[in-house]
């Protein structure tokens, strides 16, 4: 099983959704104004098509207990002009490979490499189909991909534990740091995406819903506190209050940390590693908070982060059940924060480095 491959059975794409994530910085093209974007494949329920899209969130579909089926492309950007856009394809539209990241939506096409194509929405599609969950907006998009670092989370994302269907939710980072290349328009506006300013990433999820509550971080652009010079690093963190085999698990996460060639990970699953983390979000009326204390057997590190809540987006996703479960999912691309790293001598943890992040992408929701 290749983890970044499509990772839906036959019995899960029954009940179930499978999605391909990229978030990364890219420049105007005349301003230099840096602005993130987000660029997602998704799927769900496909082994349910029977020659029509369904919308789980229409009425009539609610009435009669009609579960989505359809394939996706989400894209958008956050800020001032923050949209979340939705164009939809027959499932005979969709094709993906299990044995690679070989991805296929339309004319819209990932690769490990490579993502390109296009979402138009109109303002009267907007308003007649709100089932869509769709603001109005284009964006186009041609981008190369290099996947600098990888963070799998072990045996719970493995082969076995998908065809068990042990997990209500599954995650897996290819691109935890990646550098792209190339071309994004935004409402006929150019942008250019540089490598060394691209602080870009890449992972999936796929399973039967969506845990509760939803927790992520991200964050691939630092400059050290100490030295006042650019940092070679990147966090990241997902988790909530995952389910095996339907029962629930307390809450908990699962954090990695990379700092100049090292890499630091913070896993439950990997009992060896002996982590322990401490994790609370929160939020007031102008930010979300994430902060987070991980230790392991030869690192600490200690996260504090936040996301102004003007800039960030309430995240659209119907469940393969049809509900509409997360009505308030939030998602930014605004994230900023602190990391102070620790390294384990004589049996003391001695402060090696403190970082500024900005530019992070970030996720809360719970109902």
């Amino acid at each position: 099983m290749n983890k970044n491959g499509y990772s839906l059975t036959k019995k899960s794409a029954k009940n179930g959704y499978d999605w391909w994530w990229h978030s990364f910085i890219a420049t105007h093209a005349v301003t230099g104004e840096l602005k993130p974007f987000f660029i997602e494949y998704y799927v769900i329920n496909p082994e349910l098509w029977k020659g029509e899209i369904i919308f789980g969130q229409k009425e009539e579909n609610k009435i009669n207990h009609r579960r989505p089926c359809y394939a996706m492309l989400k894209v958008g950007t956050w800020g001032d002009d923050k949209v979340q856009l939705h164009n939809f394809y027959n499932i005979t539209d969709f094709h993906a490979s299990k044995k690679m990241l070989d991805c296929r939506i339309g004319t819209n096409k990932l690769t490990e490499t490579h993502l390109s194509g296009s979402v138009v929405v109109s303002e009267k599609e907007r308003d007649l189909y709100p089932e869509r969950m769709s603001d109005a907006g284009s964006i186009q998009w041609d981008l190369t991909i290099e996947k600098k670092v990888k963070f799998d989370v072990g045996f719970g994302s493995s082969k076995l534990m998908n065809l068990l269907v042990a997990f209500e939710m599954y995650w897996h980072v290819e691109g935890m740091k990646c550098e792209l290349q190339g071309e994004i328009v935004f409402n006929n506006e150019k942008y250019l995406v540089h490598p060394e300013t691209s602080y870009g990433y890449q992972d999936k999820n796929w399973g039967s819903d969506y845990t509760n509550p939803w927790i992520w971080l991200n964050c691939n652009n630092f400059v050290s506190k100490i030295s006042n010079t650019k940092i070679d690093a990147s966090l990241d963190l997902g988790g909530g209050c995952p389910k095996v085999f339907g029962i629930s698990l307390n809450r908990r996460i699962l954090t990695a940390f990379y700092y100049q060639g090292e890499f630091m990970e913070f896993n439950f699953s990997k009992f060896w590693k002996a982590s322990r983390q401490q994790f609370d979000t929160h939020e007031d009326e102008t930010y979300f908070y994430w902060d987070v204390i991980s230790e392991n057997s030869k690192h600490k590190i200690e996260v504090h982060f936040k996301c102004d809540k003007s800039n960030m987006l309430l995240v659209n996703y119907e469940s393969p059940s049809g509900e509409k479960k997360h009505t308030k999912l939030w998602n930014g691309g605004h994230a900023e924060g602190s990391v102070r790293i620790f390294k384990k001598e004589n049996g003391n943890f001695r402060l090696i480095d403190e970082l500024e992040g900005s530019l992070g992408g970030c996720e809360y929701g719970e109902y």
